[in-house]
């Protein structure tokens, strides 16, 4: 198994500075962001030092993830719920795609799936079936408004149908609103 990757044995409270510092920065100015990052661990009293390659993978990966993240947005904005659902389903695929692909890799070299790589692994899947849940219930959401709005439309629709043709006829408001509320099941 290989050694732990010098960041991650850092603090995550040092790590989450490190982001931040990254993403002000333009995910640039590595050196001086190493430096910074190492002076801090010093202060803490830690042993560790961190080189440069190293926070400039960690850039890299962040600033992947964050254009990442933003074409995924464009996606999903210009898609309908309905549309999303299919890119659910592509991407649950992927990820399962994925995970068999990590464990016949692991297999033929005989070793063990890093418990890491697992729990990514399922908290991926974890995040995008609730993203699921949450997809299926603005679904609902948007049909039952829909479902309201017509049902709203037509009410209005036909009471001003009924008026009309009830003044047509010489009926009286009194009749008008009986029949409103005994026909139509509207207020008057």
């Amino acid at each position: 198994m290989p050694s732990p990757k010098k960041l991650d044995l850092i603090p995550e409270e040092l790590r989450r500075w490190l982001a931040e510092e990254l993403r002000d920065r333009g995910f640039a100015d590595i050196l001086a962001v190493t430096e910074a990052l190492n002076f801090r661990l010093q202060e803490e009293g830690l042993e560790v030092r961190v080189g440069k390659t190293a926070v400039g993978d960690f850039s890299k990966a962040l600033k992947d993830q964050r254009e990442a993240f933003a074409i995924a947005e464009t996606l999903l904005s210009d898609m309908d719920i309905e549309q999303e659902g299919e890119l659910h389903k592509v991407l649950m695929q992927m990820i399962a795609t994925s995970a068999i692909q990590m464990i016949n890799a692991v297999r033929a070299k005989d070793g063990h799936l890093d418990p890491k790589d697992l729990m990514s692994l399922g908290r991926m899947l974890k995040d995008l079936m609730s993203s699921a849940g949450m997809r299926e219930k603005l679904l609902a959401d948007e049909r039952a408004r829909i479902v309201r709005e017509t049902r709203e439309q037509a009410e209005a629709e036909m009471a001003e149908a009924l008026e009309v043709t009830a003044k047509q006829a010489g009926l009286d408001n009194a009749m008008l609103d009986r029949l409103r509320k005994g026909v139509l099941g509207l207020r008057s």
